[in-house]
């Protein structure tokens, strides 16, 4: 493997590694695919707002700045020209013309002028030119030429017989020219002819302008001629010779002069007012194809290219060129250097040069082959740091004076203009000039931490930045052979940082913003005015570069390139701007490089090339925005379009709005974005996106208005578009409805009144009742225990009875018992007439009623009823047999009952029988106990 590469090696520095390649304006490339139609693109136009019309194979293209649109032409036939006339657009095609309009939706609708006329074309003809002059507009076909009148709608024709190539306009007149006839001219609606010569009548024109010195008359294969005085004469220049070898089909002349000519395999071909070559510009530069069918220059200066194959847009009087390395045999460039009329780039396949403002090719210089870190110029010298050491560069030789891997940069030492410093993968090493000569002279012991930011802090003094460790300084002593000292200073480490002088300062760039450093303290000081402009939310890259030539501070973030300048009447720094993003540039983030061509002109190294940038000729251009489109939807139909001529009201089920605008800028390297806000619901503007369209989804009802605005670079649009619009409310927020939720909701309240006062007099009642049945049943059980209370009492007083008649009745029997036997004992008694006088009066108090009267109360009131029921039982029953019953009833013996009767024992059995019998109850029967049970 070794041995390959050594002949790889030698045969590159044989032969040397050539790289093709010219700076060009940029070039903005649009496919078939990007326009979504066929390849070919037969003629441009551009609109009064600036947008771009383009006849297809495939019919009528719109470009807007940010969308493509094709409007099929009615016969799906092949447009061959297209021409913007105030708010239409005329087209041309096969056997028909016509015009374009824009309806109220912004979609545009043909009117075809041979049928609205009844115009009778030839067969099978084909209009390829359109042209407009004051109010008349021209179709030009190879046969014929029809003028339209647009104020009252008339025609006129002019025929012939020979083939019409082209129809020119030139200064307010109309030319063209015949086949073998020459060139004719239009006047009061009828031909004339100008100039008929052998040089020209058989030879095709594609352009006739205007010169102080006559017309000029550009042909296809046979250069050009001037007509002056009726003379004709071949224009000698020095391009006469490049020319020959080419064959045009299209041309314009510039505002400024200029001549773009469009040709046949071959690209495009710039030349100056006097016909030398500006550029020549084809596929191999950044073309998409070499065929050129149409060219036209836009209000901005872009050139557009209708292609064979595609569109293709030239920013030619952009302040940008490219220089694009399509072959991949430059590589990504990391650094660049002028010196004297060559130009040098590093990259990281080698080291590359060619001669300055030449279209020369880049080579490679022999022995260099691999990644290049630096180039710069000490002392007349030019160093390369390489990843295999360092070289001196002289012109296209490379010699190496220093083997030590990965000189990162190279610096001067202050007082020692024999020494340099640089800085390796390894820490730090000196070079030093010996009889006029450099080479490696000792690395600096002490320090091996690798060093691609070095700055001096002071005579022995520096400074040295790892992205992944932070900043060190060293003392280093005054030989530069050791490292004395170093500390590791108090600040963060940052990716993609740097150590920069600028303004007697050394400045330290990372995400968090630039730092100053103070010699005094050993610390970084935060610059907050280059903080703002270097770092935020578009930090990209601490790298910072200091151009001591102007004495420009430069900075790269995600969208701008920044330069900062001391001011002139203050002490703040002037920051200036170059708009151009991050996407665009395409430099490798991290190692940016710049290099100043000249006082305006500046070199950008990046990874397809560079980029060169003149400062002083950015200029703004003003563009618009507009809107394009709009339409509603429900949320899930399709999408209906507006009108957006005026205010909307939409129903409130079609909440959801879509909105299409753009800003027509064709600058490649200015990205255009929009930035949107909904006042009515959304009132902060949105953040800038490319996106040209909006979506709101599902939106309240209520008023709105869309507002959007727009800017390309730093270049902002002259205009901030506006939309009004509105969404109705729905069914059931609108007055009807509110005036029946009204009644609804009053009728609501009256029946929940209604039924609440009906439940509520359910619940009284039932409550009521219930109340009335508790306090039925409170008072069934007061009277329960009233009656029981009552019952006892009676109970008592039945008992208290009982005991009074039973006591009454036992005191009759004693007493009676008694009196009876006093009267038997009386009776025993000697003196008879005393004791006849006893008896009788104890007779009479035995035979007293009474005393039974007393018991019958007595006994009524404890059983009231028992008298009654046995008379009604047994009416035939006594007095004297009523009160045994009520003695049997006191269930008292026979032996009991006889002194109550003051009768004897058996004469109380005598009774109980006539009792029995006037009862009438059985034998068997007992008396007592049906007393007792009655």
């Amino acid at each position: 493997m070794g041995v390959i590469n050594k002949i790889l090696c030698f045969l590159l520095c044989l032969f040397g590694l050539t790289v093709h390649g010219q700076e060009i304006p940029p070039i903005q490339i649009f496919t078939p695919q990007d326009y979504a139609a066929e390849d070919q693109n037969w003629s441009i136009s551009q609109t009064e707002n600036s947008f771009i019309y383009i006849a297809n194979n495939a019919g009528l293209l719109e470009y807007n700045g940010a969308s493509w649109e094709l409007y099929r032409s009615p016969n799906d036939d092949i447009l061959r020209s297209v021409k913007s006339v105030g708010d239409r657009i005329y087209t041309g095609g096969y056997m028909d013309f016509g015009y374009w309009n824009k309806n109220q939706y912004g979609t545009l609708v043909y009117t075809s002028l041979t049928k609205q006329n009844n115009i009778s074309v030839k067969e099978d003809e084909e209009f390829w030119g359109i042209i407009n002059l004051e109010d008349y507009v021209l179709f030009q076909s190879f046969e014929r030429i029809y003028i339209y009148n647009i104020t009252d709608k008339s025609f006129e024709i002019v025929d012939s017989k020979t083939r019409i190539n082209k129809i020119f306009e030139v200064n307010g007149a109309v030319y063209f020219q015949k086949i073998e006839d020459g060139i004719f001219k239009i006047e009061n609606g009828k031909s004339q002819l100008v100039v008929s010569s052998p040089k020209i009548n058989n030879v095709e024109l594609v352009n006739i302008c205007q010169l102080e010195n006559g017309l000029m008359l550009q042909t296809k294969d046979n250069g050009f001629y001037i007509y002056n005085n009726g003379e004709i004469s071949q224009w000698q220049t020095i391009t006469d010779d490049i020319l020959s070898g080419y064959s045009l089909y299209s041309s314009v002349r510039l505002k400024d002069g200029n001549f773009v000519l469009g040709t046949i395999s071959n690209g495009i071909l710039v030349l100056d007012k006097d016909g030398d070559l500006l550029q020549k510009i084809d596929q191999k530069d950044g073309l998409s194809n070499n065929t050129v069918l149409s060219i036209n220059e836009d209000k901005n200066g872009n050139i557009w290219l209708g292609l064979d194959n595609g569109v293709n847009v030239i920013n030619l009087d952009s302040p940008y060129r490219v220089y694009k390395d399509k072959q991949g045999a430059l590589g990504t460039v990391y650094t660049s250097e002028k010196v004297d009329d060559h130009l040098y780039l590093g990259t990281n396949q080698g080291l590359f040069y060619k001669k300055l403002n030449s279209d020369d090719r880049f080579e490679l210089i022999g022995g260099t082959q691999g990644q290049v870190w630096t180039l710069d110029v000490k002392n007349g010298t030019l160093f390369c740091g390489h990843d295999q050491g360092t070289f001196i560069i002289e012109q296209n030789r490379a010699t190496k004076i220093s083997s030590i891997r990965g000189t990162w940069i190279i610096k001067s030492i202050e007082n020692r203009s024999d020494l340099l410093l640089q800085g390796t993968y390894k820490g730090l090493n000196v070079l030093e000039l010996v009889n006029g000569q450099w080479r490696y002279r000792n690395k600096i012991e002490g320090f091996d931490i690798s060093s691609r930011f070095i700055e001096f802090s002071g005579l022995n003094e520096v400074l040295v930045n790892h992205e992944y460790k932070g900043v060190y300084k060293l003392t280093i002593d005054n030989d530069f052979r050791r490292v004395l000292d170093y500390k590791k200073l108090s600040i963060e480490h940052g990716i993609k940082s740097s150590l920069t002088e600028y303004d007697n300062s050394i400045l330290y760039c990372y995400r968090e913003g630039v730092f100053s450093f103070n010699k005094d303290s050993d610390t970084f000081i935060k610059d907050s005015i280059l903080s703002d402009l270097f770092t935020g939310d578009k930090y990209l890259s601490g790298k910072l570069i200091y151009e001591e030539e102007h004495n420009r501070l430069w900075g790269f973030t995600k969208d701008k390139i920044l330069y900062v300048e001391p001011g002139i009447l203050s002490n703040e720094p002037e920051a200036n701007i170059i708009e151009i993003s991050e996407d665009m540039r395409k430099i490798k983030t991290g190692f940016e490089n710049i290099l100043p061509i000249s006082d305006e002109e500046y070199l950008f190294g990046n990874k397809e090339g560079y980029i060169t940038v003149n400062i002083n000729t950015q200029r703004p251009e003003s563009f618009n925005i507009y809107l394009n489109g709009a339409s509603y939807t429900s949320l899930h139909n399709e999408f209906a379009p507006i009108d957006y001529s005026e205010p909307i009201n939409l129903e409130n089920k079609y909440n959801s709005v879509h909105f299409s605008y753009s800003a027509p800028y064709y600058n490649k390297l200015s990205i255009t974005k929009y930035q949107y806000k909904l006042v009515g619901i959304y009132d902060d503007w949105s953040d800038w996106s490319t996106d040209s369209e909006v979506l709101f989804e599902n939106l309240p009802h209520g008023d709105y208005e869309l507002k959007v605005r727009a800017k390309a670079g730093t270049v902002s649009a002259a205009n901030t578009l506006s939309y009004s619009f509105s969404i109705d409310k729905p069914w059931y927020l609108k007055p009807i409805a509110i005036i029946a939720y009204v009644l609804v909701f009053l009728l609501f309240v009256f029946l929940v009144q209604f039924f609440n006062k009906r439940y509520y007099k359910r619940q009284q009642q039932r409550v009521i009742e219930k109340k009335e049945r508790e306090l039925e049943l409170e008072q069934l059980e007061n009277q329960r225990q009233l009656m029981e209370f009552k019952n006892q009492n009676l109970q008592l007083d039945i008992d208290n009875k009982n005991r009074e008649l039973g006591t009454a009745t036992m005191n009759l029997v004693k007493r009676n018992e008694l009196l009876n036997n006093i009267k038997e004992k009386l009776s025993k008694s000697k003196s008879l007439d005393e004791v006849r006088g006893v008896i009788k009066m104890i007779n009479s108090s035995l035979n007293n009623t009474s005393d039974w009267k007393l018991f019958e109360e007595a006994f009524n009131n404890v059983d009231k009823d028992f008298m009654r029921k046995v008379k009604s039982l047994h009416p035939s029953i006594t007095s004297n047999d009523l009160r045994l019953c009520a003695y049997l009833r006191l269930n008292l013996s026979s032996k009991e009952i006889a002194p109550l009767l003051n009768i004897s024992h058996k004469s109380v059995e005598v009774k109980r029988y006539r009792l029995r019998k006037k009862m009438g109850l059985d034998h068997e029967q007992s008396l007592a106990n049906y007393i007792l049970e009655l």
